[in-house]
Parts: C-alpha cells; sequence; structure tokens
C-alpha cells in the first residue's frame, strides 16, 4: 500500500529546519520587543557637563565648585 523509507525523508530535513528557524524568529522577536520597551521607558541619560551646568543654574553649588568641577571633567 504505502511505501515505507528507512531513516529521514527530505521532508523531516526541511520540517526541523523550519522548526529551528521559527523558533529562532520567535526569541529574536521577543527579545528586539523587550529591549525596545526598556529603552523607551526611560528618558536619555545626561552628560556630567549637563547635570553640572543645572545644579549651578538652580544654585546648588558656587562658581568656584562649578570652575573646579568643569575642570576635573576636563
Amino acid at each position: 500500500m504505502w511505501e515505507v523509507h528507512d531513516g529521514m525523508g527530505w521532508w523531516m530535513i526541511l520540517g526541523s529546519v523550519w522548526f529551528v528557524i521559527f523558533w529562532g524568529a520567535l526569541i529574536w522577536l521577543v527579545l528586539t520587543l523587550v529591549n525596545r520597551a526598556g529603552a523607551g521607558g526611560r528618558p536619555p541619560e545626561d552628560s556630567l557637563l549637563e547635570i553640572l551646568q543645572r545644579r549651578y543654574a538652580r544654585g546648588e553649588i558656587s562658581k568656584e565648585e562649578f570652575d573646579r568641577m568643569r575642570q576635573d571633567l576636563g
């Protein structure tokens, strides 16, 4: 009635390849979405000089402290 072959046929190899491609794509998609959600949830980091300028503008540090810290940052 039906032919019986020993071993794997081409359809089993093709099915295995599709299985690997499917799970690889699914894992890649999940990681991409997680990374985008993590990066989009927080504002970009300010540079140290910008933070120092804001502190000086708010009056948290004096002119001398500002100049010394700016030189330290180089």
